[in-house]
């Protein structure tokens, strides 16, 4: 499972750590994240990030 970096904002999801506040679980793969979850940090859509190196 990759992380995937916001290229708005630059806030990384890490799918080890997930995103409880957004109801998304520790171990979530990015792709099985719900398509209407967005960037905590700036508020930008899921198909602003990109996978991380």
């Amino acid at each position: 499972m990759k992380k995937h970096v916001c290229v708005v904002c630059g806030y990384v999801y890490d799918p080890q750590s997930g995103d409880p506040d957004s109801s998304v679980a520790p171990g979530t793969d990015f792709a099985n994240v719900p398509h209407e979850w967005t960037c905590p940090v700036c508020g930008a859509g899921k198909d602003q990030f990109e996978p991380q190196n």
